[in-house]
């Protein structure tokens, strides 16, 4: 087995390997379809790629390795700088380097890459267009609240920008309509995200983040992983008889754990089980965003609970106790 460690970048990426000579090689690629092919084409099946996870710059030679048969696995750059000990210097055939002796020493930790479906590439491509023209629809609407103060207004400038606005709103009725096309097209998806919104607080908003950041439920398979990359689970402080402060990981995704607070700004005004959860807590002194913090993970398991499942969510159920159930299901089969 070969393990070729790639340092990625929009234009080129740099390959490091040793080969059967036991001699260090070094190699230069452009990121494109044409070099990523021919390169491919001198890597062996067994081989395996180690590149560094730089978002959309990996896509091409991820698909194209795909299609050969190729293993890769992309890391993130944090998690090879702080497994190699001390290091000193930088650049980018250096890095190529080291990528590749971090694929070497951690093979087994490697977790390799496949290309999302047409599909989840669609909709993840919308979506983010999606939040492209939300965005720009907040800054004209900010800027028009500050003019209103203004003695003097331009009509000339009202218009325009009321103009845009309509069409800003507009076109985001559209790609939402296209997202639900896409959604609603797909079984799967559409089982996951109709089981998701059955819950009150989740609407199509933060259900489509979490099939997309999830990998519709998949790539993150269990709450506790969706919670710790939500940055909604406190990890433990401790060391000897220090006791400090269970703190959440700085490491997390800060738009998913927005979307999850306004879920559970609903969930609680709306929701009697959350609502009730959050009155218990505040009696007992914990403070507000402690609170919320939990509630948001409280959801996160709700919605992996209903998803495993396939059993949409209902306030009136009741979680049985686990010892009642086996006794229920020992007594069922002595009178069998």
């Amino acid at each position: 087995m070969q393990v070729y460690g790639i340092d990625l970048s929009m234009e080129k990426f740099d390959v490091n390997y040793i080969d059967q000579d036991g001699n260090e090689r070094k190699q230069e690629v452009k990121n494109r379809l044409n070099g990523i092919s021919k390169f491919l084409a001198t890597v062996s099946s067994d081989s395996v790629l180690c590149a560094e996870n730089t978002g959309t710059y990996g896509d091409m030679l991820v698909f194209l390795s795909n299609q050969k048969g190729i293993n890769i696995s992309l890391v993130s750059g944090y998690t090879i700088k702080h497994s190699l000990g001390m290091i000193k210097g930088k650049s980018d055939p250096i890095d190529a380097g080291r990528i590749r002796e971090y694929g070497e020493r951690f093979y087994d930790k490697l977790i390799f890459k496949e290309y999302d479906r047409e599909e989840m590439v669609e909709l993840r491509s919308l979506y983010s267009l999606r939040s492209q023209l939300v965005k720009s629809r907040k800054i004209l609407r900010t800027g028009e609240h500050s003019r209103l103060n203004v003695p003097m207004q331009s009509i000339s400038v009202k218009e325009h920008v009321t103009n845009a606005l309509a069409h800003l709103d507009a076109e985001i009725k559209e790609v939402e309509k296209e997202i639900e096309g896409i959604i609603t097209s797909d079984r799967e998806l559409n089982e996951n995200y109709a089981l998701s919104v059955s819950i009150k607080g989740i609407g199509p908003v933060i259900t489509t983040e979490l099939i997309i950041k999830t990998g519709n439920f998949k790539t993150i398979d269990t709450a506790r992983k969706a919670a710790s990359y939500a940055g909604v689970c406190p990890f433990p402080n401790e060391s000897g008889k220090m006791v400090g402060k269970r703190k959440t990981s700085s490491f997390a995704d800060r738009k998913l754990k927005a979307l999850l607070y306004m879920g559970a700004k609903t969930a609680v005004k709306h929701n009697p089980e959350y609502s009730l959860y959050y009155q218990k807590k505040k009696l007992e002194g914990k403070p507000h965003y402690l609170i919320m913090n939990n509630v948001s993970n409280k959801i996160l398991r709700t919605i992996y609970s209903v998803v495993k499942n396939k059993t949409p969510y209902s306030q009136d159920y009741l979680c049985l106790d686990p010892r009642e159930l086996e006794k229920n299901n020992s007594s069922a089969k002595k009178v069998a």
